[in-house]
């Protein structure tokens, strides 16, 4: 379904929020019978609708919102709205179609899209690939879920989307090439189950894309794989990491040496295996990654990495903040907790609480010394889920301002307070920016 299909139709747009606002916007150009919006979470983070979205859709909230969708041509859903949602299950039991502002958009772009998903390191790396090829002269457009809603992007020859669960489960077109980073349990109550989220994350490469590339290091990934042709970056035969012709490590194309991992300014070993994946994604564009790689080391030395992944805040202390709000899963609280091994560490955890399993993490941390300091929603059940590990002190806060105050008595000088919360903040934030922007002023205003 694209967008001109909607013309002449009674339309539903379900979410007032920055996806919802950019559906309405879009829809309305396209001529439909009715337009309205339904906002069924309305609270005191809600952003007022008025001006020009309110001419062109009226507001609906609470228990009349369900029969404004029910009575609608096509639904069009925020990615926020859950697959478990009662109304959405009654909605597909009525068999109204219901679709996503990126599946809109999606029909009409997917040649000339790169999309790129996964469990961890998809913001990250969808960042490197619109940084590397900006650099190899192949000028792109940035967004999806890391910034602009695919229906606010201006016309462009070539686009870099990071792509959500929720945004990859109503396409149907794949783009031109499609990305997966890795796979692990998330976001099991919006999407029912692991196997639902499996599913509803790899529909990215259901729909005939061009080419696959993946993060051939993930056995998760592999598992659901298969035999799928793909890409798999990290493997000999492709974009990895192995000793270069100095005796320290390199990036490789095949059995071509690149440039040195040192070249790299991003920590841990997992941004090696997002590199590893930008760089197979510039080759499947047609980038020559080994005439051009000296261009190469420096865009990838000029990389500045995510403002809220591993985003280290100056502090008079001599304590070192990170701000890493984007982790929302005990997996990836674990890879940004690994990036700072060997250093005293202490660790915010909590955020909204979607029932995650956080027994990995423990496991991580058993012979640990480290500090983890909870806050609502989930940082209570977090920490219960560390207690009795011996090398591990937990404490509880009331929010995220006071998780920073307390942090900064429990570090040891030259130590790490890490933001890294394997919960998302939705509930308490309007969005992971809000978060970050509370924990750089909580840093701010403790420091001294």
């Amino acid at each position: 379904m694209r967008l001109s299909d909607l013309r002449g139709r009674h339309v539903a747009v379900w979410g007032a929020g920055r996806e919802g606002r950019a559906a309405v916007t879009a829809i309305a150009a396209h001529g439909p019978a009715g337009l309205v919006v339904v906002d069924d979470s309305a609270n005191f983070l809600t952003l007022p609708w008025d001006g020009p979205l309110a001419a062109a859709a009226t507001l609906v909230t609470g228990e009349e919102g369900f029969e404004r969708l029910a009575a609608a041509d096509v639904v069009v859903r925020s990615p926020g709205v859950p697959n478990t949602h009662p109304w959405m299950v009654e909605l597909r039991r009525r068999s109204v179609p219901v679709t996503q502002g990126s599946a809109l958009w999606m029909a009409d772009h997917a040649d000339r899209t790169v999309g790129v998903t996964g469990s961890k390191g998809k913001s990250t790396t969808s960042s490197l690939i619109s940084h590397l090829l900006t650099a190899m002269d192949r000028p792109n457009v940035f967004g999806g879920n890391i910034g602009v809603p695919l229906l606010d992007l201006p016309e462009a020859e070539l686009y870099v989307l990071e792509l959500s669960s929720y945004q990859c489960s109503d396409l149907t077109d794949s783009p031109r090439v499609a990305v997966v980073t890795a796979l692990f349990p998330e976001h099991l109550d919006a999407h029912g189950g692991e196997r639902e989220y499996y599913r509803d994350k790899l529909n990215l490469i259901a729909h005939g894309p061009h080419a696959v590339v993946v993060n051939g290091a993930d056995p998760r990934l592999a598992a659901e794989l298969g035999d799928r042709a793909a890409v798999r970056a990290g493997s000999p035969d492709t974009t990895h990491v192995a000793t270069g012709p100095d005796g320290t490590q390199w990036f490789h194309l095949r059995d071509t040496p690149l440039f040195p991992r040192a070249v790299l300014p991003l920590v841990g070993r997992h941004n090696e295996g997002n590199l590893c994946v930008a760089l197979a994604v510039l080759d499947a564009l047609g980038v020559d990654v080994v005439t051009r790689r000296d261009s190469l080391a420096v865009a990838v030395a000029e990389f500045q990495g995510l403002a809220h992944r591993l985003t280290e805040i100056a502090d008079p202390s001599g304590l070192t903040f990170v701000d890493d709000t984007l982790a929302t899963s005990p997996y990836a609280a674990i890879h940004a907790i690994d990036a700072y091994e060997g250093r005293p560490l202490t660790v915010i955890v909590g955020g909204a609480d979607r029932g995650l399993d956080y027994s990995p993490l423990r496991a991580h941390l058993a012979g640990r010394e480290i500090t983890v300091i909870g806050v609502p929603d989930s940082g209570p059940r977090i920490v219960e889920a560390l207690s009795g590990l011996p090398s591990v002190r937990t404490e509880l806060a009331d929010d995220l301002v006071a998780a920073v105050g307390l942090s900064r008595k429990l570090t040891p000088a030259g130590g790490v307070v890490l933001l890294s919360p394997a919960a998302p903040s939705y509930g308490r934030f309007r969005n992971f920016e809000h978060r970050s922007e509370v924990f750089a002023q909580a840093v701010a205003d403790t420091a001294r």
